[in-house]
């Protein structure tokens, strides 16, 4: 980029942050070179010297001063699509069940990380990259599944989706309905289970526990569940309602009810006992169904409620054990719970 340019500061960009501007728009600009920059008074904003950290108002201007080409040259506004990966834009674009101006919503399949970690190359927050607009603004995550857990994910297209999403989830007006199948039937069969959760480190990496009482550093964490249908007393499938949304916290409270999670490497803890046959080694909890809040209703959508389908080594579960998918729509319509 040879030349001075002024960019205007768009709606969804209100309240940010100048060098997460910077960032999301010139990602190759270090932050050290940004630093530079500005106590030079290269950048400015509305004509005026600012900080790193000074927050942005909608329709400011700010000047960027000519740039490197190899800082331009990843500029995301020079970016196409034979430039992305497309592999995992053709990928994403697959697993999409609603999408509009502000809102997509993925189908996560059984094994795909969210975000990245330790031996982690390919996950969904990277695969994201390839879904920048011209303004440079990347989707973002609203929430979080495990590796293992399928289902109905969350993304925001704008920073003002993200925000308006993420305060839904903290004022629980969101309703997430989970599936798992696990061993054994809890008692009762439908019930709330609420206990405190810490993180602790072992040997086979971090996992959460119950906390004892008044230990610290542990978070309160509820979860709703009814049993919908079961294959004896060896297997049963229930649908779980998280009211707080703690890490693992689905898989800690069947095992703490004494009925884990069939297919639960970490927290599946009866010992002599055998997959039955048919039944694949995979975690059974699937992310069935989210109800939230349109984060802009006035596109004519109030509320996205969005189902995914069962992955398909649960649905081979159902089908071997005879369980079926509308036993579940039929005790909604008995009652809530």
């Amino acid at each position: 980029m040879n030349a001075v340019q002024n960019l205007k500061v768009e709606l969804d960009e209100a309240d940010m942050r100048l060098d997460r501007w910077f960032k999301a728009h010139f990602p190759g600009l270090g932050f050290g070179q940004l630093q530079k920059l500005l106590r030079s008074g290269q950048i400015r904003v509305d004509g005026g010297r600012v900080k790193s950290s000074t927050r942005l108002l909608e329709g400011q201007m700010v000047r960027v001063p000519p740039l490197n080409s190899a800082i331009a040259g990843k500029k995301v506004d020079g970016q196409t699509k034979a430039a992305w990966k497309e592999d995992d834009y053709t990928f994403l674009r697959s697993l999409i069940m609603h999408e509009d101006d502000q809102v997509m919503v993925l189908n996560k399949p059984y094994g795909l990380a969210v975000q990245g970690g330790s031996g982690l190359t390919r996950h969904v927050d990277g695969m994201l990259e390839a879904f920048r607009d011209k303004k440079g603004q990347k989707p973002r995550l609203v929430h979080r599944l495990d590796r293992d857990t399928a289902g109905v994910l969350l993304i925001a297209k704008t920073r003002a989706a993200a925000k308006s999403m993420a305060e839904s989830f903290r004022a629980r007006d969101t309703r997430k309905t989970y599936w798992a199948v696990v061993k054994g039937v809890p008692r009762p069969l439908e019930a709330r289970v609420s206990t405190h959760l810490v993180k602790e480190a072992t040997a086979d990496g971090d996992r959460m526990r119950i906390a004892r009482h008044g230990e610290p550093d542990a978070d309160h964490a509820v979860t709703h569940y009814r049993v919908v249908e079961r294959a004896g007393d060896q297997l049963a499938w229930l649908e779980l309602r998280p009211i707080t949304g703690r890490t693992h916290q689905l898989r800690i409270h069947t095992q703490y009810m004494g009925t884990p999670i069939i297919g639960d490497p970490k927290y599946f803890d009866i010992e002599n006992w055998d997959m039955p046959g048919g039944i694949q080694h995979r975690l059974h909890l699937h992310a069935h169904r989210i109800i939230i809040p349109h984060p802009a209703p006035h596109l004519g959508v109030p509320v996205l409620d969005i189902t995914a389908p069962l992955p398909p080594h649960m649905k081979q579960t159902f089908n071997l054990l005879g369980f079926d998918e509308q036993s579940a729509a039929d005790m909604d319509e008995e009652g809530d719970f």
